[in-house]
């Protein structure tokens, strides 16, 4: 974080804490942090990039229930648009606003999730 953005050790390890990173954590390498820890620190590295448009594939497939949460607060406090993906009914009823299906091979807009959900059998 520090390498890669302007912020300082302690603004950093700061940060860090804030994405759920304990010190012993922020000490590891990447490779030996979980998948939902590697998640969080990902979201923390957009963040600081500050992007215009989130693409996401699947977003909470690796984060355990407190990574979802910050996750969706992230998303909802960033003012960035988002396209994803994903399973997880209540991921994308939390933080969706337009939801599009993809029907016959035409993107069709649907008013709620409900109706995509309803649409693909569950």
């Amino acid at each position: 974080i520090i390498r890669r953005f302007d912020v300082g050790d302690q603004r950093a390890r700061a940060l860090l804490a804030g994405a759920g990173m304990t010190i012993d954590m922020q000490a590891k390498p990447i490779g030996q942090l979980s998948g939902g820890q590697k998640a969080r620190l990902g979201m923390l590295v957009l963040r600081l990039a500050e992007p215009n448009f989130y693409l996401l594939d699947e977003p909470t497939n690796h984060l355990d229930i407190e990574g979802q949460e910050a996750l969706e607060s992230e998303l909802m406090a960033h003012e960035a648009s988002c396209l994803l993906v994903s399973h997880d009914r209540s991921f994308v009823r939390a933080v969706g606003n337009r939801f599009w299906l993809i029907e016959k091979k035409r993107l069709v807009e649907v008013e709620s999730p409900e109706g995509f959900f309803a649409s693909v059998g569950g």
